[in-house]
């Protein structure tokens, strides 16, 4: 079922696949194969000129990994898609296919610790020069912009500070210098934000979160034109990075889609909750969620992620030592990394995801050493928001004795 006019969730149960062309199984079959027969010399001399279509060996391609990137590029607007080993296996892929010495990426102010690092202390080591511009506003980016700028590059909302870019604005600008938009979209999902659709040219996903969405699995997509991904397929992957998505865990995110409209209407109706309760909390000092109209980029937010997505990030009075305070207290809610699993997970990212920055750098790329960041489950809300009220409430000494 290939017909992009039916609704989102259809498709993400069924794009791409019919069991009458797989002996009637319901669920797409699992391709554990590491190489493919060809029928004769020939038509393997073919597939490898690229002459003829075909399955040759599953570094390339495989069609448990085939079917997911059909699906993730329907529910994304895209041509084509691509599954990999991780989220940064997906933006190291497809940096090393858009870049060569020489060259400029333009980078948002704030970025996940692991792209920053990898960014910064990695490509910046071949000679390509890494600029951070505050893309809030898109003026900035435009003053930015040079002859040697070929990508540019956000995540919206930002890791682990809910900043928010306007795709739309920020794409023009960057289109008109020549440059491709790569947006990493592993907070809003596409269920509540289509880049391709406001002018990005790529987009990358940590499907181990949100698309996955049940905390068993570490994958990463992209989607972009059928002529990128083939770039970055045969290049970026194949023979840079070798990160290749293994066909079990294909299939474990092709489970996670079936569910991902039902999973995150629930996340952003829990978050919209707790973002409220720690906004009224005496104890917090301040709430970064993009559904509170308290949000500077409140507006934006509601034109190009409705629904709001289910990370908050928010600050105590008392700085680092009271949040991790707050987070020893906490007796449901789990002290671990990553997001967008069922269950409600917190982390400090100063000493944790974004430790890969110094003190210096955090303060720059406004992230507070107080910053605590909250991926809201699926529990009942009313269990999430009573766990934080405890803990928000508790004397920390009585709790100690």
């Amino acid at each position: 079922m290939n017909d992009r006019s039916k609704s989102f969730s259809t498709r993400a149960i069924h794009h791409g696949y019919n069991p009458m062309d797989n002996e009637g199984a319901l669920t797409p079959p699992l391709h554990l194969t590491s190489t493919f027969a060809f029928e004769s010399a020939e038509a393997g001399g073919e597939m490898f000129a690229g002459e003829r279509p075909g399955y040759i060996y599953s570094r390339i391609s495989n069609p448990t990994l085939d079917l997911l990137e059909r699906r993730i590029a329907s529910l994304e607007g895209a041509e084509a898609g691509l599954a990999l080993s991780s989220g940064m296996g997906a933006i190291a892929a497809a940096l090393w296919t858009l870049v060569s010495p020489g060259d400029e990426i333009i980078v948002d102010q704030t970025l996940y610790g692991c792209t920053f690092s990898f960014m910064r202390h990695g490509l910046a080591k071949f000679g390509i020069t890494i600029s951070h511009v505050d893309m809030t506003d898109p003026d900035n980016l435009a003053a930015a912009m040079s002859d040697k700028t070929r990508v540019v590059y956000f995540e919206t909302p930002a890791n682990p500070n809910m900043r928010l870019v306007d795709i739309e604005a920020v794409s023009k600008i960057a289109h008109e210098g020549g440059a491709t938009v790569i947006v990493d979209n592993t907070y809003a999902t596409p269920y509540l934000t289509r880049p391709i659709e406001l002018g990005a040219d790529i987009v990358v996903h940590s499907a181990t979160k949100y698309l996955g969405g049940h905390g068993d699995v570490v994958a990463g997509l992209l989607v972009g034109t059928a002529e990128q991904v083939s770039q970055i397929r045969m290049f970026g992957m194949k023979d840079m990075t070798g990160a290749v998505m293994a066909p079990f865990n294909a299939m474990l995110i092709l489970r996670g889609l079936k569910t991902l409209a039902l999973r995150m209407e629930r996340h952003c109706a829990n978050a919209q909750q707790v973002a409220a309760m720690l906004e009224a909390s005496a104890a917090v000092a301040k709430v970064h969620y993009p559904g509170l109209k308290s949000f500077e980029q409140h507006q934006l937010a509601a034109r190009q992620m409705p629904g709001f997505g289910a990370m908050i990030a928010f600050e105590l009075d008392g700085g680092m030592e009271a949040g991790r305070s707050l987070m020893n207290r906490l007796t449901m809610i789990f002290r671990a990394v990553s997001l967008g699993d069922a269950e409600s997970l917190i982390q400090h990212p100063a000493s944790m995801t974004h430790s890969t920055y110094t003190a210096e750098e955090r303060a720059e790329h406004g992230i507070s050493d107080g910053l605590i960041r909250l991926s809201v489950g699926l529990e009942d809300v009313d269990d999430i928001i009573a766990d934080l009220a405890q803990a928000l409430s508790a004397d920390p000494v009585q709790v100690a004795a």
